[in-house]
């Protein structure tokens, strides 16, 4: 590992205890410009837990799940896990996982504490990942489950783009007449969660982004690189993207590939083997794939296409 990649590395696993230690243990402190008062770590974890079955208590509150030091706009904390190089060994490139983007969405929560179990026991060194188990923690934990957060912002439309008026917000009232489901929000990066992500990405500069969501039972892939074929049962599906979403962000605006896992049921886990299976062939499309080499013109881009009109919203 060079000297710039050791401080680089150093500087993110600092800055991942320090903002842990110092801001979800200050009581009473509030969600930025929403009036609400922060919960603590310990107390998300019950609340994800009592609300999701497959997530345990004791998981979520493990050895390096830490605060973020974002909150949403209801005052919940965004968790992070990172799995830091190991000594002696420089991992082969860095890797963003996110669950939860839309609340109601549950086993794409469920499915990344799963894989962060995995990685508890398996983590190498051979990538160095940072997991978000849960982008959106109000939308999940409302006493009936919303795809949008705590504002009604749909954040997988709420990402920044030069054309995010003039085609993410304008699809929006067009393709779907101003459905609330899909609102984009008044302005992009208008709502805390995507802020946070939108820095994290800054930050951790990952060579790929994961990016878990139901239930359309696929695989999408935005930005360079080729695709992976298949995760476990989920074969290649191209839906494209359109601004405001992660996709066209991270993807087409950063040049980062961003597999979008779409997973074929909310509320159903798949089996333990399927869990698994999707995972080695994630890590092997990571390994045969990453980190793209620099100055890559091959970008996977979505033809305009009559199927893309009518599903993307569902993404």
């Amino acid at each position: 590992m060079s000297r710039v990649d050791r401080r680089y590395y150093g500087r993110m696993v600092i800055f991942a205890l320090i903002v842990s230690v110092c801001l979800c243990a200050v009581p009473g402190s509030r969600a930025a410009g929403s009036g609400e008062k922060t919960i603590s770590r310990h107390e998300a974890c019950e609340r994800i837990a009592g609300k999701l079955a497959s997530v345990n208590r004791n998981d979520c509150l493990a050895d390096g799940v830490v605060c973020s030091g974002s909150y949403s706009v209801r005052g919940m904390p965004i968790l992070v896990k990172e799995y830091p190089p190991l000594e002696g060994r420089s991992p082969r490139a860095r890797v963003l996982v996110i669950g939860g983007t839309h609340g109601d969405e549950y086993a794409s929560v469920s499915v990344v504490f799963h894989w962060m179990r995995i990685l508890d026991i398996h983590h190498s060194g051979l990538f160095h990942w940072i997991f978000v188990p849960l982008l959106n923690p109000d939308g999940l934990l409302r006493e009936r489950s919303t795809r949008t957060n705590g504002r009604g912002v749909d954040l997988n439309r709420n990402m920044p783009s030069p054309l995010w008026h003039e085609i993410g917000y304008t699809r929006w009232v067009e393709a779907v007449e101003c459905n609330p489901r899909y609102y984009p929000g008044p302005y992009p990066m208008s709502e805390p969660e995507t802020v946070f992500l939108v820095d994290l990405i800054h930050r951790f500069k990952p060579h790929a982004i994961i990016s878990l969501h139901t239930p359309l039972n696929l695989v999408d892939h935005d930005g360079p690189g080729r695709p992976a074929s298949a995760l476990g049962s989920l074969g290649l599906r191209k839906l494209g993207n359109f601004p405001g979403t992660l996709g066209n962000y991270a993807g087409m605006k950063c040049g980062i590939p961003v597999i979008t896992v779409e997973l074929a049921s909310s509320g159903r886990m798949p089996q333990d083997d399927e869990i698994s299976s999707m995972w080695r062939d994630l890590v092997r499309w990571l390994i045969d794939t990453v980190p793209i080499e620099p100055g890559s013109d091959e970008i996977w881009v979505e033809e305009d296409s009559e199927e893309l009109q009518q599903e993307f919203f569902g993404k």
